[in-house]
């Protein structure tokens, strides 16, 4: 079958993200708002920070999407099927990135709670700036799925 396909000009294709929804007409309108708050954070010495949740990845011996350089014929052995491993879990990437300050705070855990987990690293990445009790107000602009 897979012969008569490739004759036929077919190959195997992952697929590809090019098609857009319907745009909102007030689409520019949202991203003039969010920049006004962000650059009003900013001008006033308060934090803006952006932060995002990354997928869930399995710990351990998992195959993955990346190539490493092994020596030839010698790739790194992983397990046969994907089962989450009861003992190791998943870790769960958090990211804080400061704007103004461009600098980035990521946190790895494995709590399935993921507005307390945020919270925790938001927290944590606070803690580890020092800010001054000045700084009581933070702008956080998260994006929705």
């Amino acid at each position: 079958m897979g012969t008569l396909l490739k004759e036929a000009g077919y190959s195997l294709q992952g697929n590809r993200r090019t098609l857009e929804g319907t745009g909102h007409p007030d689409r520019n309108a949202q991203f003039e708002f969010i920049n006004a708050k962000a650059r009003e954070a900013i001008n006033a010495g308060r934090p803006l920070i952006s932060v995002d949740t990354k997928k869930k990845e399995l710990v351990g011996q998992y195959k993955n999407g990346g190539k490493e350089w092994m020596p030839q014929g010698k790739p790194e052995e992983v397990k046969v099927h994907d089962f989450v491993d009861k003992e190791l879990g998943q870790a769960n990437p958090y990211g804080v990135y400061d704007v103004a300050n461009k600098t980035a705070w990521a946190s790895v855990g494995t709590d399935h709670d993921t507005a307390s987990f945020a919270v925790e690293t938001i927290r944590r990445w606070w803690r580890q700036q020092r800010f001054t009790c000045a700084a009581l107000e933070i702008g956080i602009a998260a994006p929705s799925r």
